[in-house]
C-alpha cells in the first residue's frame, strides 16, 4: 500500500489518499472503510445517451465518484473489494443521491474521509504501508490424497490451491495402483507449488503432514527437479522446512506454525507472533487460569486493575457496525498500550484469528491474578450497558 496524502485535523477528522498495490492491500482497505465514511475513487458507470435523432444508446464511461458508504463486500479468495453507497458530489454522469457500487482496483488511488480517525485504523495504515509486511511464508499442509497450498501473509492465510486425489489402498502383492495414484498426487502438488509460490518473496516453505508423507513428497519433488533440471526448485531447496501436522486440512497449519523449529525460522513475522501469543494464552489458561481472561467484560475488569500484560483482539471486532461498541474496543486497546501492555491484533483470516474468534474475539494474559467476575456481577454490568 502506498500513502499518497494524509490530512487529519486535531479533532481526528480528515482524509487519506492511498494506492493499493497488492491483493492483500484490499484486505487492509476492507478494515479501514466503514459505513458512514465517504470514499472517492475512479469507477466505470453505464450511461444512457440520446442522439440528435432521438435514438437512445448506452456506453460505459470512466468517472470519479464520491460515495457515502452504505455497504462493504469483500471476497477473501479473489481479494476484491466492492463498496456501495450514494453519490454525494455533483457529477456530469451521476445524479446526487444515486446509488453506485465502486470496485476498488489495484494501482488506482482512492481517498477515504472519516469524521473520526481512531488509533486502530491509523496503525493499520502504518502497517499496510510498511514494505516489511509482505507474504514471506508459504505452506503445504498435506496427507495422502489431500493437500492445501497456502500463503501466510502478516494479515491473512490464503488458500491458493487444494489438491485432492483418490488413493487406492495397498493390496497384498499388488501396490501398483496405489503407487501410481500417489505419484499423480505428488505431481499435482508440485505443479501447485510452482504456480502459486513466488520464491523471490517467500523465504520459507513449510511442508507439514502426519507420518512420513512430507519426507516422501520432498524426496519425490527434488528427484523430479534433478531429472527435469528445474532450477527454481533446486535453487530454493534450502527454503523447504519439514514439520509435523495432524492432517492435510488447513486448520492443521496452526500446529506447524507452533513448531519450535518453525518459530525460530519465522521469528520476525507477525503470523508467528500471533500463533505464539495464542499458544501462551492457552498454556496460561491451563496452568494459571486466574491469569488468563477472555470475554469483553472480564478483560475490561483486568484492564481496570492494570493487570493486562498482553491483549489479544480480533480485527473483526473493529468492523462492528455499532459505533459505541467499536469505540469500546478501541478504548480498551488504547488503555492497554498506555499502561505498557502489548496489543496483538489478530487477523480473522488467519487460522489463529479464527481460533481467537471462538473465544469471543478478545482475550488477555495478565501480569498477576485478578478475581473473576461472578455471574451476578456480569448480569448487573450487562444491565448497566
Amino acid at each position: 500500500m502506498k500513502l499518497v496524502r494524509k490530512d487529519i485535523e486535531k479533532d481526528n477528522a480528515g482524509q487519506v489518499t492511498l494506492v493499493p498495490e497488492e491483493p492483500e492491500d484490499m484486505w487492509h482497505t476492507y478494515n479501514l472503510v466503514q459505513v458512514g465514511d465517504s470514499l472517492r475513487a475512479s469507477t466505470i458507470r453505464k450511461v444512457q445517451t440520446e442522439s440528435s435523432t432521438g435514438s437512445v444508446g448506452s456506453n460505459r464511461v470512466r468517472t470519479t465518484l464520491t460515495l457515502c458508504v452504505e455497504a462493504i463486500d469483500f471476497d477473501s479468495q479473489a481479494c476484491q473489494l466492492r463498496v456501495k453507497g450514494t453519490n454525494i458530489q455533483e457529477n456530469e454522469y451521476v445524479k446526487m443521491g444515486a446509488y453506485h457500487t465502486i470496485e476498488l482496483e489495484p494501482n488506482r488511488q482512492f481517498t477515504l474521509a472519516k469524521k473520526q480517525w481512531d488509533s486502530v485504523v491509523l496503525e493499520r495504515i502504518e502497517q499496510a504501508c510498511d514494505p516489511a509486511w509482505s507474504a514471506d511464508v508459504a505452506a503445504v499442509v498435506m496427507q495422502e490424497g489431500l493437500a492445501h497450498v497456502c500463503l501466510v501473509t502478516p494479515s491473512m492465510t490464503l488458500t491458493r490451491a487444494k489438491v485432492e486425489v483418490n488413493i487406492p489402498r495397498k493390496r497384498k502383492g499388488n501396490c501398483a495402483q496405489h503407487d501410481r495414484a500417489l505419484e499423480r498426487f505428488y505431481e499435482q502438488v508440485v505443479q501447485a507449488i510452482q504456480r502459486h509460490i513466488n520464491f523471490d518473496v517467500v523465504k520459507c516453505v513449510l511442508v507439514a503432514s502426519p507420518g512420513f508423507v512430507r519426507e516422501q513428497f520432498c524426496d519425490y519433488m527434488f528427484q523430479q527437479a534433478v531429472k527435469t533440471d528445474n532450477k527454481v526448485l533446486l535453487e530454493n531447496r534450502s527454503k523447504f522446512l519439514q514439520v509435523h501436522a495432524s492432517s492435510g486440512h488447513k486448520y492443521a497449519l496452526k500446529e506447524a506454525l507452533c513448531d519450535p523449529a518453525v518459530a525460530s525460522r519465522l521469528s520476525d513475522t507477525k503470523a508467528a507472533g500471533e500463533v505464539k501469543a495464542l499458544d501462551d494464552f492457552y498454556k496460561m489458561l491451563q496452568h494459571e487460569p486466574d491469569r488468563a481472561f477472555y470475554g469483553l467484560k472480564q478483560v475490561e475488569r483486568a484492564n481496570e486493575a492494570l493487570a493486562i500484560d498482553t491483549l489479544l483482539v480480533s480485527d473483526e471486532l473493529f468492523r462492528h457496525q455499532d459505533v459505541a461498541t467499536r469505540s469500546r474496543y478501541v478504548r480498551l486497546v488504547d488503555s492497554v498500550k498506555e499502561n505498557a501492555g502489548t496489543v496483538r491484533v489478530f487477523s480473522s483470516l488467519h487460522v489463529s484469528g479464527e481460533q481467537l474468534s471462538q473465544l469471543t474475539g478478545v482475550a488477555a494474559i495478565l501480569r498477576f491474578p485478578v478475581p473473576e467476575l461472578s455471574d451476578q456481577e456480569e448480569d448487573s454490568s450487562s444491565e448497566e450497558d
